[in-house]
């Protein structure tokens, strides 16, 4: 089966106060050069050439009813729509399960855990490691969190992440930038950490649940490496997440990093995966291309999450930032699973 992640940029403009769609000519709040109309087809469309079975939907909107909506308008085929509500937040994350294929238990494809009521994911404390001093941090986005039942009786797990943004786009004095910029990666790493230590240890290494296969999926907000704030702060989100080297049965594969060529992957060389680019105020519009949209599964399966790729280029050859402009701002992710 296939499973799509994609950040489909500020659902919740689509919608109004009521739940339904806005007017087909209504302007989006964050796209204002384009109609709600364009957005849904664009977004529809890319779901629908790229036919995955499953999606899990970054910035989706505030109500599982509007998630839902969309798939029932604007997508071909039956789908089975959970999300996970987050109090003040209108980029929530969600995921839909296409039904009418016969991959999924027929009578509970997907149950839903909400990570609302779970308290690792409540507001939370970590002691900084320079001075001690306790720091509190919150999600600003609740983990969506579900079980996909197969048709053929076996399951695995979904964790979808949208961790804190560390993107700066307007311009400071170079001193405040940075500090702005410290803080950022600060509460990123802070809400790996809570994740790593604090769920996924103990999902991969308590026997309830350490034989059930997981994905951890979203936008991350980081890439492979250390920029120079995370130099200063002796971490990185993303490998955080993907674990200790001194715990290997505890860690994350990372499915984009598998596709890489042999000699990329023995040489750490990641130029070649970018998931979205944007034009850089900071340094003269320069257009950045950064990775920060993941796949990550664990190793209890042997070879089960494989050939994922991003997709840049649509099934007729045409790239989708030209056929699907108005789509969204990162490119989907899909990758094959295999139970």
């Amino acid at each position: 089966m296939k499973l799509m992640l994609w950040n489909m940029e500020w659902m919740n403009d689509l919608f109004d106060k009521d739940g339904n769609f806005h007017a087909d000519n209504h302007k989006p709040q964050h796209a204002q050069g384009t109609t709600v109309r364009t957005r849904r087809s664009h977004l529809g469309g890319v779901i629908d050439e790229i036919s995955p079975d499953i999606v899990v939907v970054v910035e989706g909107p505030n109500r599982e009813s509007e998630l839902n909506l969309f798939f029932e308008e604007d997508v071909a085929g039956t789908w089975e729509v959970k999300l996970q509500p987050t109090s003040g937040s209108s980029q929530c994350i969600g995921c839909a399960i296409r039904v009418d294929r016969g991959l999924f238990d027929s009578r509970k494809p997907v149950e839903f855990f909400n990570t609302e009521q779970m308290p690792v994911f409540q507001p939370f404390e970590i002691p900084n490691e320079n001075d001690g001093i306790i720091e509190k941090y919150r999600f600003e986005r609740s983990p969506l969190y579900v079980e996909i039942a197969l048709a053929d009786g076996q399951r695995f797990r979904i964790m979808g992440l949208h961790l804190k943004s560390k993107g700066i786009f307007t311009a400071y004095e170079w001193s405040k930038w940075w500090a702005m910029a410290d803080a950022n990666r600060k509460k990123l790493l802070a809400q790996a950490t809570q994740i790593r230590v604090n769920f996924l240890d103990k999902y991969l290494g308590e026997e309830e649940t350490q034989r059930i296969p997981i994905i951890v999926c979203g936008d991350i907000n980081d890439g492979p490496g250390m920029d120079a704030s995370e130099k200063r702060l002796l971490g990185s989100a993303i490998e955080r997440l993907m674990g200790n080297i001194w715990r290997p049965f505890l860690s994350l594969g990372n499915a984009l990093f598998d596709a890489l060529p042999p000699n990329d992957q023995e040489k750490l060389r990641f130029e070649k995966i970018f998931t979205t680019s944007f034009s850089d105020p900071i340094f003269n519009n320069v257009w950045q291309k950064v990775w920060i949209d993941h796949i990550l599964y664990s190793f209890n399966r042997a070879e089960w999450v494989t050939n994922a790729q991003v997709h840049m280029e649509m099934s007729d050859g045409q790239k989708i930032w030209a056929k699907y402009p108005h789509a969204s701002d990162h490119f989907p992710i899909t990758a094959e699973i295999n139970l």
